[in-house]
């Protein structure tokens, strides 16, 4: 019982690392978001309110026989709501003090009397709450688990018109209380469908797993259920970028986890060293960090002093003197990115192969030199797209055969530079140009960027703007609707 304890206790750090996973990427939202998400939201919820249907309403009472058909919503007041976090997992959404305008038609029968015509009506005090339950579902995608409603209306009231005016008022009764019963009935139901089918269907536009290129993919996956205070929803991404040709390959991480402190823009996106390693580590591994420059490619002057430096070498292997020359320039472990509050720098170790290519024969070798450069990292967002520009800000290669080599190599160091600043980091930047995609919904954008660098991560404050409202972006992945049909059992034409 004892040994079974202690190897519990042994365990028990393990199985907590785990279950808690540092992120490579974390998304803070701030209350400061909601205002423009209840916006937005308050649009979206008229329209699907619009889209009522409410079945249709009859009976007798004594010799009188009604039919109330066709309830189409008019016009929404919606002036008074609110959007709020509550811990843990929750989005409360309310709205007080609302009204709602309705249209329906009438059909009386009053012994010999039929009347026909249509009736206006309106619904006051009309009070809607609703709990948004966020969760992580299976393929570690947010979404909206569950949702809690409660809809009432404080009261309701119908004008009349037309002949039976007098019998429609004493009727109005039995008519107002059942339509303000059926519409009660039908709002819960709408916007249960809008929140758990519609905006669903918006956050499965949030990348989780996709390709960035033709090399490596990248994993957005959540990595646990959102966490949610008064004020703020944290979300934790794995932020794991893959070869494409080793795609359940898992990275661990053992960079420093991000902590977001900052709550006065609306989001707040935060980056661990994590995320870039497994990126450039991604690209070693996919065998694409290797750059080969021949011919044309190699300035003039470097390839003078290049021959002039193994001028005994090219001698010696006469008559191909004339023999163009060729550069392959190879990174030789996976680069490693290192954040401080003073910025963003990537060490790179890389081999340089110098070599001669006669005409239909094999190159011919005449240099492999060791080369390590730091370069810095300039990180920016541009749209939902997380770019970086790189600068060269160290150089210096040395001989992997002896010092006296690395010695006679000395007048190459400067050459060699200009050399990656003006051919190889162009071709490196503009690999990194088309970035990574930030997970936000589709028609969602930051602006007013600011990058702010800690030890060991770096985060981006922004504020948000909707490029596409919430109709347009769910009626493009709108599911195919399932039409619902109300029969009237009163007759078209009543017979006397």
């Amino acid at each position: 019982m004892a040994a079974g304890s202690c190897l519990l206790l042994l365990l028990l750090p393990s199985l907590v690392t785990a279950s808690h996973s540092p992120p490579g990427c974390k998304i803070r939202i701030t209350s400061k978001a909601l205002d423009l998400v209840k916006q937005e939201g308050l649009r979206f919820v008229e329209q699907e309110l619009h889209n009522i249907t409410v079945s249709d309403l009859h009976g007798n009472e004594g010799q009188f026989q009604y039919n109330i058909s066709q309830v189409k919503v008019t016009d929404l007041q919606l002036a008074f709501s609110d959007l709020n976090f509550q811990p843990q997992q929750h989005l409360v959404f309310n709205i007080n003090n609302a009204s709602i305008s309705l249209r329906f038609r009438r059909q009386l029968l009053y012994w010999f009397f039929y009347d026909i015509g249509s009736i206006n009506a309106s619904a006051d005090g009309v009070y809607i709450y609703t709990v948004l339950q966020l969760a992580k579902d299976e393929a570690g995608r947010l979404k909206i688990s569950n949702m809690t409603c409660n809809a009432s209306i404080a009261r309701m009231h119908a004008g009349f018109s037309g002949t039976l005016r007098k019998v429609y008022e004493f009727l109005s009764t039995f008519i107002v209380t059942g339509m303000r019963f059926l519409l009660s009935q039908q709002i819960c139901p709408s916007l249960e469908h809008a929140s758990l089918v519609l905006l669903n269907s918006l956050l499965d536009t949030v990348p989780v797993r996709n390709y960035v290129d033709e090399h490596i993919g990248i994993d957005y996956s959540l990595l646990r259920d959102p966490s949610i205070s008064t004020d703020t929803l944290d979300l934790d991404f794995k932020g794991m970028f893959f070869p494409r040709v080793r795609e359940d390959q898992e990275l661990q991480n053992h960079a420093v986890e991000p902590v977001i402190k900052e709550t006065e823009r609306m989001v707040y996106v935060a980056f661990s060293e994590y995320f870039f390693d497994s990126a450039m580590q991604s690209y070693f591994q996919a065998g694409v960090l290797t750059i080969e420059l021949q011919g044309e490619k190699i300035p003039k002057d470097l390839e003078v002093l290049l021959r002039a430096t193994f001028f005994g070498t090219i001698f010696m292997l006469s008559p191909s003197v004339d023999a163009p020359l060729q550069l392959v320039l190879q990174v030789s472990a996976p680069p490693r990115c290192i954040i401080k509050p003073s910025g963003t720098s990537v060490s790179v170790s890389a081999f340089l192969n110098i070599s001669l290519v006669p005409p239909d024969r094999p190159p011919v070798q005449l240099s492999s030199m060791a080369m390590e450069t730091k370069l810095s990292a300039k990180v920016f967002l541009q749209g939902k797209a997380l770019r970086v520009q790189l600068d060269l800000r160290r150089f210096r290669i040395f001989s992997k055969q002896s010092a006296l080599e690395s010695l006679a190599l000395f007048s190459l160091q400067a050459p060699l530079k200009t050399l990656l600043q003006l051919t190889i980091m162009p071709i490196i930047n503009e690999r990194t140009k088309k970035g990574v995609q930030i997970p936000l919904p589709e028609g969602m954008d930051f602006t007013r960027e600011v990058v702010t660098n800690h030890a060991g991560f770096l985060t981006v404050g922004a504020d948000l703007h909707f490029s596409k409202g919430l109709r347009e972006v769910i009626e493009k992945y709108r599911p195919v609707p399932t039409a619902t049909t109300y029969s009237s059992s009163w007759p078209a034409e009543p017979s006397v």
